[in-house]
C-alpha cells in the first residue's frame, strides 16, 4: 500500500498545470500482456532458434555467399521478434517499475528469450573461426551480403577475446543474473521516498527540487537525497560491488586488457580517441566549469557554492512553467527551421502515442528514446515538469527518435548506432532548439539566461560525464583489489568532484553518496563518455553548419540514415572532420569557452 498520493500525470509539483501530457500507446508492439500475438511470437521464436541451430551449427564455414546471406536474414528476423517482445515488456516495466505484475513479465520474458536464444551462441563463435581470407572473399562475392559486413566486422573485433563454445553458452545463460541486479537497482531507486519539508516525494520530483528558484527548497531537496542515499548505501554498494566483480571476472577470462576495452569495442572507437577526449576535457576544467561556477557564485550572491546551487536557476531568470504545448511548439519550430523534413519525422511522436511525458509513481526516473525494432518505431520517455531544461530534454530525446527512425532502413543488424554516435542527433536537436531560442531573445538579460543555461547543460554533458567516466575507471580498478566498502566508493566519488567542479564549491555531508543513483554505472559501464563525445562532435558539426551551410542538411540526414553501418571516421569525412585529430576536441570545447567569454563580457 502506498503512503503518498498518486500524482496527476498532467500536473507538476505544486499543482501547476502542464497541459495534456501524452502517454504511450504500446499497441504497435502488442495490444496487451496476454495478447495472442505475443504468445504466437514466443512460440515462433523458440522454434525458429532451434531450426536455425539445426540448419547452421557446425556448417558456417561451408556456406557460399548466397547461403550465408539467407542465414543472416533468418538471424535478423529472430533478432526482430525477440526485440519486439523485450521492447514491449521493458517499456511496460519502465512505466511502473514498482508493479509486481510488470516486473514479473519482464523477468519471465528475459528468461524465456535467454533460454530460446542460447542455441544461437554458436553463430558469432563460428563466424570468428573463419580464416581472414575466406571471410573477406565471402563478403566480396555478393553485393547484398556486403552491406552487412560492418556489423560482422564488429563481431570479428571480439575474436581475440572469444572463449570456448561451452563457456560462451554458460555466460549467455548467466546473463539473467546480471539483469536481476539491474532490476534490483531500478526497483530500489523507483521505490525510494524523500521527505522534503514534510512532503513525501519520489526521486524525480526530489532531483527536480535542485533546480528550484528558492535556495532553501534546493537545500532541503539535496539533504533529503543525501539522507536517503546514505540510508540505502549498503544496497547500492552491494549492487556496484557485484556488477563490477562480474565484469572483472568476465574481462579476465576474455583477456581484455582494461575494464574499458569492451565498451570501446562496442562503440567502434579507438581507445586513444577516447583518451584524447578525456584528457582534453580534464585539461579544460579551469576554463570551463571552474570559471563558469565562479561567475555563477557571484550571480547567486553567495560566498561559497553548495551542491544544491550547481543547477540553480539564475536570479534574473523567471520561474514560469513551460506547458507541454509550448514545449512542443518550441522544439518543432526549431526542427522545422533547420529542415521541414526533420519536423515531419518528429510529428508522429506527438500524434500517435510515441511519447510518455508525465511524472507518475513508480515510473522510471530520467528520460530515454528506445528504438524498439526497425519495423515498428521508437518510443520516448520523459518526466516532464515544465522546467526550461525539460524543453531541452524533449529536444534531446526527440533527436534520438528522429535518428532511430532514419536508421531503421538499415535493418536490425545495422540500425543500432555505437553510443559515441548515438548522441549526435540528440545533442544536435538540443543545439538547434537553443540557437532558435537565442535568436529570438528579447533583450540582453534573456540572452544571458539562455547562454548560461546552455553552458550549464554543456558542462553537465561534457565536464560532469567525463568526471563520471574517471569515477568509473577508479571504481573498476579499485574493485580488482577486493571488496569495496560504501566509504571506499564514497571516497572515489569525492576524488573527482572537487577537481571537476572547481574551487568555488563546498560539499555537504551526504553528497559523497550521490554516485548511488546514476543508472549508467549499473546498466552500461563506461557509457558516460559517449555524452561528451557526442557533445564535442556536435559542436564541431554545428560550427561546420554555420560556416558552410550549403548542402549540410542532406549530408546530416545521410549520416543519420547510416545508423551503425559506418565508422565514425567515414561519417565525419563528408564534413571535413576527424575525431582522431587531438585538435578536434579543442574545437568543440572552445565553443563552450566562447559562451563563457560572452557571459564574462556582460559583467563588465
Amino acid at each position: 500500500m502506498r503512503l503518498r498520493p498518486l500524482l496527476d500525470a498532467n500536473a507538476a509539483a505544486g499543482g501547476r498545470d502542464l497541459g495534456d501530457l501524452p502517454e504511450w500507446d504500446l499497441s504497435d508492439l502488442y495490444t496487451a500482456p496476454d495478447a495472442a500475438e505475443l504468445k504466437r511470437d514466443l512460440d515462433w521464436l523458440e522454434e525458429a532458434c532451434q531450426r536455425f541451430a539445426a540448419d547452421y551449427e557446425g556448417r558456417i564455414a561451408d556456406l557460399d555467399a548466397a547461403g550465408f546471406l539467407e542465414m543472416v536474414q533468418r538471424h535478423e528476423r529472430i533478432e526482430g521478434v525477440a526485440g519486439r517482445i523485450m521492447s514491449y515488456a521493458g517499456l511496460r516495466y519502465y512505466q511502473n517499475t514498482t508493479d509486481p505484475a510488470r516486473t514479473k513479465m519482464l523477468s519471465d520474458m528475459q528468461e524465456k528469450i535467454t533460454t530460446y536464444t542460447t542455441p544461437l551462441v554458436f553463430f558469432s563463435l563460428e563466424l570468428n573461426r573463419l580464416d581472414d581470407a575466406d571471410y573477406d572473399a565471402l563478403f566480396a562475392a555478393d553485393e547484398a551480403l556486403a552491406r552487412y559486413k560492418p556489423a560482422f566486422d564488429r563481431v570479428r573485433a571480439m575474436k581475440p577475446y572469444q572463449l570456448s563454445d561451452e563457456l560462451e553458452k554458460f555466460l549467455h545463460d548467466m546473463g539473467v543474473v546480471g539483469d536481476a541486479w539491474e532490476r534490483l537497482f531500478d526497483e530500489t531507486i523507483a521505490g525510494l521516498e524523500f521527505d522534503v519539508d514534510g512532503e513525501v516525494q519520489g526521486i524525480e520530483a526530489t532531483l527536480n527540487g535542485l533546480t528550484e528558484q528558492d535556495r532553501a527548497k534546493r537545500e532541503a531537496s539535496a539533504r533529503a537525497l543525501g539522507a536517503v542515499f546514505t540510508n540505502n548505501v549498503r544496497t547500492f554498494a552491494r549492487v556496484h560491488n557485484t556488477q563490477t566483480k562480474e565484469k572483472e571476472v568476465m574481462d579476465r577470462w576474455r583477456g581484455m586488457p582494461t575494464p574499458q576495452t569492451g565498451r570501446h569495442l562496442a562503440n567502434d572507437v579507438e581507445p586513444e580517441v577516447v583518451q584524447a577526449l578525456r584528457d582534453a576535457v580534464v585539461a579544460a576544467y579551469p576554463k570551463l566549469s571552474h570559471r563558469y561556477y565562479e561567475l555563477k557564485r557571484r550571480w547567486l550572491g553567495v560566498e561559497r557554492m553548495q551542491v544544491w546551487d550547481r543547477n540553480a536557476p539564475l536570479p534574473m531568470s523567471s520561474d514560469r512553467v513551460v506547458n507541454w504545448d509550448e514545449a512542443r511548439e518550441t522544439v518543432m519550430n526549431a526542427y522545422s527551421a533547420f529542415d521541414p523534413k526533420m519536423a515531419e519525422i518528429a510529428q508522429p511522436f506527438f500524434d500517435r502515442g510515441w511519447i510518455d511525458a508525465g511524472v507518475k509513481p513508480g515510473k522510471a526516473p530520467g528520460a530515454f528514446a528506445h528504438p524498439t525494432v526497425t519495423d515498428v518505431h521508437p518510443y520516448v520517455m520523459l518526466n516532464y515538469l515544465g522546467k526550461p531544461r525539460d524543453v531541452m530534454t524533449l529536444a534531446h530525446e526527440l533527436g534520438h527518435g528522429v535518428h532511430q527512425v532514419l536508421a531503421a532502413g538499415q535493418g536490425e543488424m545495422l540500425s543500432s548506432t555505437p553510443l559515441t554516435l548515438a548522441e549526435t542527433a540528440s545533442v544536435f536537436g538540443e543545439m538547434l532548439t537553443f540557437q532558435r531560442m537565442l535568436a529570438n531573445a528579447g533583450d540582453a538579460a534573456e540572452r544571458k539566461v539562455l547562454l548560461a543555461g546552455k553552458v550549464e547543460d554543456m558542462i553537465n554533458t561534457v565536464v560532469r560525464q567525463i568526471a563520471f567516466y574517471d569515477f568509473e575507471c577508479k571504481l573498476h580498478d579499485a574493485r580488482r583489489g577486493g571488496e569495496l566498502t560504501p566509504d571506499d566508493i564514497n571516497a572515489l566519488w569525492m576524488s573527482v568532484q572537487g577537481e571537476s567542479l572547481g574551487p568555488a564549491f563546498d560539499f555537504m555531508e551526504g553528497y559523497e553518496t550521490f554516485w548511488a543513483y546514476i543508472p549508467h554505472f549499473v546498466h552500461s559501464p563506461f557509457y558516460v563518455y559517449a555524452y561528451a563525445f557526442g557533445d564535442g562532435l556536435v559542436n564541431a558539426l554545428y560550427a561546420e553548419y554555420v560556416e558552410r551551410p550549403e548542402g549540410f542538411q542532406e549530408k546530416y540526414f545521410d549520416m543519420l540514415r547510416a545508423g551503425g553501418s559506418k565508422h565514425h571516421s567515414a561519417l565525419l569525412a563528408p564534413f571535413g572532420l576527424d575525431a582522431s585529430d587531438p585538435t578536434f576536441w579543442d574545437k568543440g570545447l572552445s565553443m563552450i569557452s566562447g559562451m563563457i567569454d560572452e557571459l564574462e563580457a556582460m559583467e563588465e
